[in-house]
């Protein structure tokens, strides 16, 4: 196939995507260029159907430091796992390409999105799922796209289509997108406390924007796309019994089993009755055929399950655990149920409870960022644990999914929108969530424990941040929007719709729609449902803590700030370090910063204090007319010298020791002596000349010493060639 390159406009800027020049031998193949960004994305499908029971479907996002022009900064300087940046960005690409595979379809697939150059201002992470677009529709996988993905920002109330990662840092938002041409598919997003309308308003400016996208797309699969390949889907053979198990799961008592208050009891009950069912239709589960009967019987009734609970939903406005739909579950919270941790707070929303954790450190504690973008560490910390036993499940425990880094970062998204800044708060800040019982929304609870963690440890935060998973059940015209879902509503609706926020307004908002037809109308109320779930639970928080505790916690480490003149820094640090590591033997660690700012930290508060006394006393300036309680450090013929404070000394001349005639100073003055002294005197060099302040006036003060030319020596002579 020749190369071929299509191009639109997109936010102002030229958008290409090439295909036909690299990696020709997979299915499908584009190369996506964004001003010097340039991604190469590829799709393929195995030809055998695999016996998984599921969508095998990977998504990789493959950053290259040479991209950037770096070295990785591993031992073995290349790259190894996906950071979470990475991680992140093939989520992204996952939940906008996931739900238009065609229904039974079961070959592994796997896109891979490799970034060649980025320009650290264009976001391949917007970029990546455009890219995986076109080359599902231009390959043969079967797939019902195409789709695009947009990033919007607000400047000054105006949207921006992705913005500038310089433009990012003014935006009140930053909110991402995905489409087809008729409905959104998945929104995310990160703000600045700003209004549900404005949020609306950005989705829908960000459909409009994309369709030019959409059209590309559409016309390189006219041109170049390839025939779909058939597969072939399992029949269904539980379609047929729906009917017949539902009369009998009915006339069974499904619905009381279904509106049982508890998970396991639920469960117990609708498993019991559906093995009872089974039981007479398979006898004997050793005949032939049988397990295959059994599957089939096993997934009806779960349709029948599925089909009863919506139709509660809508009808009747019951919920599986008999909350109607606007109802949060009930809330118990307990703060400081860790004696020593910073912060810790427990937050039990029905059957799903986080315990957040908040520890504070120093800047050596910062995240090393070593991705393709610009920074270089990050202050913030925010970690998001599921494990097995939370479900009540037993699995193999390992590093974190990529479930628990997508979750982990929403939460860190709502809650970073109310931190301090650094400069008000020096601290390094890492927030634990761990999931202790899971039954629905529990990212929602971590935002909650981990905005009381915070409190308690007494971080300033701007205000307290709350999040509510939302859900939808849509029939046709007829909907009923859902507040705090369980688990089980997730699986069984049609929208995942996650919003955190304060008081005021949105901090962070994740939504993933699954059937087309979401209007800008539904959304809206949607967002007005979950602020009034949200301001319920910012009421319960604020039962129990209303406000950050007005001091830090009696187990967080201080940090005495200061600032010392540029030009000192030196005396602070010393020959080879030896003053900072004496300071530091005191108990603290110590940063300091080009600009003189420096921080003390330790566990111990006067340590710190002591330290600051030190560091104080080593840069302090001698100041003309002060008066000081000095020590005589040396004795010389022509007079004394004094130690005003640490690192400074000046002369007391023997002419200015007293009234009478001083044959020699040791008959005055000798080492280890104080006295009061006072500075009449500082030349050019900063020699500082003294004089004992109660003898000002009563004798000749001494003429100031004359500077010299060329320095201490006198001139030097100039330079032999």
């Amino acid at each position: 196939m020749i190369a071929k390159t299509y191009t639109t406009m997109l936010g102002g800027r030229e958008l290409s995507i090439e295909t036909g020049k690299l990696a020709k031998l997979v299915s499908g193949s584009v190369t996506l260029r964004y001003g010097d960004t340039l991604l190469l994305v590829t799709a393929q499908a195995r030809e055998d159907r695999s016996t998984l029971d599921f969508l095998p479907l990977t998504v990789e996002f493959e950053e290259r430091h040479y991209a950037v022009g770096k070295i990785p900064g591993s031992f073995h300087r290349r790259e190894g796992r996906p950071g979470e940046k990475a991680i992140l960005s093939a989520r992204i690409t996952d939940r906008q390409i996931r739900p238009l595979f065609p229904k039974g379809y079961r070959q592994e697939t796997q896109v891979i999105i490799t970034v060649l150059s980025a320009d650290q201002q264009n976001a391949p992470d917007v970029l990546g799922p455009i890219g995986a677009s076109a080359a599902l529709s231009i390959s043969d996988i079967p797939w019902g796209g195409p789709t695009a993905c947009v990033r919007v920002g607000q400047i000054d109330g105006e949207y921006v289509i992705n913005p500038t990662a310089d433009q990012l840092t003014r935006s009140s938002m930053d909110l991402v997108v995905a489409g087809t041409r008729d409905a959104v598919m998945m929104v995310e997003a990160g703000a600045q406390t700003v209004s549900e309308e404005a949020l609306v308003g950005a989705i829908e400016f960000a459909h409009r924007e994309m369709q030019g996208v959409i059209s590309l797309i559409e016309t390189m699969r006219a041109e170049v796309g390839q025939e779909k390949f058939n597969f072939v889907a399992d029949g269904d053979l539980s379609v047929d019994l729906v009917p017949e198990l539902a009369e009998k799961a009915r006339t069974g008592g499904l619905r009381d089993a279904l509106l049982t208050v508890k998970k396991k009891d639920r469960s117990s009950r609708t498993k019991a009755l559906r093995d009872g069912i089974i039981a007479e239709y398979v006898p004997d589960a050793a005949d032939e055929g049988a397990a295959e009967r059994i599957t089939a019987l096993k997934n009806a009734f779960n349709k029948v399950e599925k089909q009863e609970l919506r139709r509660l939903i809508l009808e009747d406005d019951l919920r599986a655990d008999g909350r109607n739909s606007k109802t949060v579950r009930p809330i118990w919270i307990e703060v400081r149920p860790l004696p020593q941790a910073h912060g810790s707070a427990i937050f039990t929303r029905g059957e799903t409870q986080v315990l957040g954790i908040t520890t504070l450190g120093t800047e050596r504690d910062e995240l090393l960022v070593d991705d393709l973008t610009a920074e270089t560490g990050d202050k913030f910390l925010l970690h998001y644990n599921f494990p097995p036993y939370s479900t009540g499940e037993v699995k193999r425990m390992g590093g974190q999914s990529r479930r628990e880094v997508g979750h982990g970062n929403l939460a860190k998204r709502a809650i970073r929108a109310v931190l301090p800044s650094f400069e008000e708060f020096p601290y390094v800040i890492r927030v634990v969530g761990e999931v202790l019982e899971s039954n629905g929304s529990s990212s929602m609870a971590t935002v909650c424990a981990g905005t009381l963690s915070l409190m308690d440890a007494g971080v300033p935060l701007r205000a307290p941040v709350a999040g509510v998973a939302m859900g939808l059940v849509m029939e046709g015209e007829n909907y009923r929007i859902l507040t705090d879902i369980l688990g089980l509503e997730d699986a069984l609706g049609d929208m995942d719709f996650k919003v955190c926020g304060t008081a005021e307004g949105v901090t962070a908002l994740q939504m993933d729609i699954k059937v087309g037809g979401i209007t800008p109308a539904i959304m809206r109320e949607a967002l007005a449902q979950a602020r009034e779930a949200r301001l319920h639970i910012l009421g319960k928080m604020a039962e129990v803590l209303p406000a950050p505790r007005a001091e830090l916690s009696p187990t967080a480490p201080r940090i005495v700030s200061l600032k010392i003149n540029p030009e000192l820094i030196g005396k602070v640090i010393g020959p080879g370090g030896k003053q900072i590591r004496e300071l530091e033997a005191m108990g603290a660690q110590i940063t300091v910063e080009e600009d003189g700012s420096v921080r003390i930290f330790s566990a111990d508060g006067s340590a710190a204090e002591a330290v600051r006394v030190r560091i104080e006393g080593l840069t302090r300036a001698a100041k003309l007319g002060e008066e000081y309680e000095g020590t005589v450090v040396k004795t010389a013929p022509f007079g004394a010298f004094v130690n005003l404070f640490p690192g400074q000394d000046g002369m007391l001349h023997i002419s200015q020791m007293s009234e009478e005639r001083v044959s020699a100073v040791e008959d005055v003055l000798n080492v280890g002596d104080k006295l009061r002294v006072k500075i009449v005197n500082i030349d050019d060099r900063g020699k500082i000349d003294l004089i004992r302040p109660e003898l000002e006036g009563k004798i000749a003060p001494r003429e100031p010493r004359p500077a010299r030319a060329g320095g201490d020596r006198g001139p030097r002579p100039a330079r032999r060639e």
